[in-house]
């Protein structure tokens, strides 16, 4: 039964997303302020059935339904209560319904806290925080599904893996770096309406640097609490260690703190339009990265808890996400040119721009040191470790 009300959950959920991008998208391009009303409401239906689904899997945790093929994998009888209500997100696929729930949860925020507001950039918006949705909804419908069934359900689970409870820690790191992760999504989808909508005003950016210091405190404070834990566990590698996953919630931090630091010179001297738009992007696309090499298994971790097929589909979503964010800054680049000019060489805002940088030649080299041993085993057939 849980299965199925799970399963019914993101099915509705799925058709609630693809509905709300069509109402809001249409009701953007015809000026009909009911459309978009009925896209509000997809929105709120959402959340609501996404976070039903979340409620049926952790009924199934809670009450051990071994019939639910999530549950089987991640805990057995033993399992303390605390580790069965955070087994949610101790593999794929309940990682990848919290990544949902959560992008609902900021999409209906959105949705209710700029209702009637904004009205050039908020359907776009959320029509864009409804499409990066819909990928996680879809791969729940298809290779990462929660409530797979077992039948007949066996007498006891496999339990959870060792790494993810011996600390409490499990309880709020991972969820801190969903919230900093998933909430980069929120000024993404800022950004690229104000793109789409020529709304380049920089009274834009004043919404976006909010959600990204929302986000960037989150995931900030995620790596903290991840530094603590590997920290107090043996064999994690103290604080910090070059670990693809960790660089992979490193990198976005980075390039976060970069924009934080250049909106400002754009908000005082009109300078680094272009510029701060191509950060937001890439902060974005180094989250949902961060999240392929977290979940994919292709490079090796001591953060690899599962493998799964949804590797290439996380790449055909990352070259869709960059064909169409790099597309849409190059049709509006000529309408986002600097009006503005330095003050003198040496002042605030050079060296602002001298911190950009720097931070992101510290994110640079960190992802061609992440990613190279993927390029010279494809190029050269060369396994690095």
């Amino acid at each position: 039964m849980i299965s199925i009300l799970g399963s019914t959950a993101i099915a509705a959920a799925a058709v609630s997303s693809l509905a709300g991008l069509i109402f809001l998208l249409r009701g953007r391009g015809r000026g009909d302020q009911r459309l978009i009303d009925r896209g509000h409401r997809a929105v709120i239906a959402l959340f609501v059935a996404v976070t039903a689904a979340v409620v049926a899997l952790e009924v199934a945790l809670i009450g051990v339904d071994f019939s639910v093929r999530y549950v089987a994998a991640n805990i057995n009888r033993a399992t303390p209560l605390l580790f069965r209500i955070i087994g949610l997100w101790g593999a794929l696929e309940g990682s990848i319904l919290l990544w949902a729930w959560v992008l609902a949860g900021y999409a209906a925020l959105v949705a209710v806290r700029y209702r009637g507001r904004h009205q050039e950039t908020v359907p776009l918006a959320l029509a864009v925080l409804l499409g990066i949705t819909s990928f996680f909804l879809l791969l729940m419908l298809g290779p990462a599904n929660p409530f797979g069934r077992l039948s007949p359900a066996p007498p006891d689970g496999r339990g959870l893996n060792p790494l993810l409870a011996n600390h409490p820690l499990m309880a709020v790191h991972p969820p801190f770096l969903y919230l900093g992760y998933v909430g980069f999504a929120v000024p993404y989808a800022f950004a690229v309406a104000a793109l789409l909508s020529r709304t380049l005003r920089d009274e834009w950016m004043t919404v976006t640097r909010r959600w990204t210091v929302a986000a960037w405190s989150f995931l900030g404070a995620g790596i903290i609490l991840g530094a603590w834990w590997s920290y107090e566990v043996l064999g994690w590698g103290g604080y910090w260690a070059w670990d693809p996953v960790e660089n992979a919630a490193f990198m976005p931090w980075l390039v976060a703190t970069a924009f934080l630091h250049s909106v400002m010179v754009q908000e005082r001297r009109q300078l680094l339009r272009l510029w701060n738009h191509a950060l937001i992007i890439v902060t974005f696309l180094l989250t949902i990265f961060g999240t392929f090499l977290t979940r994919s298994g292709i490079l090796g971790s001591v953060h690899d808890f599962t493998q799964s097929l949804i590797g290439p589909l996380f790449l055909i979503f990352i070259g869709a996400v960059l064909v169409f964010s790099v597309g849409v800054l190059l049709l509006r680049r000529d309408e986002v040119r600097d009006t503005g000019s330095l003050p003198a060489y040496v002042s605030r805002e050079s060296l602002f721009l001298l911190n950009n940088v720097v931070l992101l030649a510290i994110a640079a080299t960190i992802f061609i040191g992440t990613t190279f041993p993927l390029l010279a085993e494809a190029v050269a057939g060369v396994k690095l470790t």
